[in-house]
């Protein structure tokens, strides 16, 4: 009895047009991913609501064996991305503009973990140089992205990789043929990201030898 009330839901779910969705909320893979969670409460998090970076699901699956407890990293943007590289890597600075959202996120970000405020300009783009140092990873994911990307990349170690987040947006084309110009080859990650519905991209700049063995 049970089973043919299920099965007369089901068939009714499905003529209507809504089987796919419904079984997608109950064991589908953007279930399991975290993305009905992520969509209601609009904060990247996994299923369990821990912080994950806002790229796609196919890149955060392929970044996150790859990481290594030895990496510095630069990020461009500041939010569960960084929460989320911290309890991975040796370090990550982030640069941040909005004082406002700095004082949401820096109260949850462990003590390898730095958010500095710089205005959008100059100070921002180049606010990666500013320790002196080079990083193993560069993520390109706030405001600006085409000239952070451009100044960023001299930044990276010799093994290092760089990051741009939303890559298929027509107007970071030319951070892309720069990255090229500069020997970078390029492999994009296409797919559904969390708290939206739409396709987006994330891209890695890599070259021969790089920190993550591509």
């Amino acid at each position: 009895m049970i089973k043919k009330i299920k099965n007369n839901a089901w068939d009714f779910l499905n003529g209507v047009g809504l089987g796919g969705s419904v079984q997608l909320f109950l064991d589908g893979a953007l279930k399991q991913y975290g993305w009905f969670r992520s969509f209601h409460t609009k904060q990247s998090v996994d299923a369990n609501g821990d912080p994950l970076p806002w790229y796609t699901y196919p890149f955060i699956l392929f970044l996150k064996p790859r990481l290594k407890s030895s990496f510095t990293v630069f990020e461009y943007g500041s939010g569960n991305s960084t929460r989320w590289y911290a309890a991975r890597i040796k370090e990550i600075t982030a640069v941040e503009h909005d004082a406002d959202w700095i004082k949401q996120i820096k109260p949850k970000l462990p003590s390898n973990a730095k958010v500095v405020e710089k205005p959008l300009g100059e100070s921002y783009i180049q606010a990666v140089k500013d320790a002196g140092k080079l990083y193993n990873m560069i993520i390109v994911d706030g405001r600006n992205r085409v000239k952070c990307a451009n100044f960023a990349v001299d930044y990276l170690t010799p093994d290092g990789v760089l990051i741009l987040d939303n890559s298929e947006r027509e107007w970071y084309q030319k951070a892309k043929e720069y990255l090229k110009d500069k020997g970078f080859r390029r492999l994009d990650f296409i797919g559904m990201a969390p708290i939206v519905g739409i396709e987006t991209c994330t891209s890695v700049f890599y070259r021969d030898g790089n920190c993550l063995e591509i």
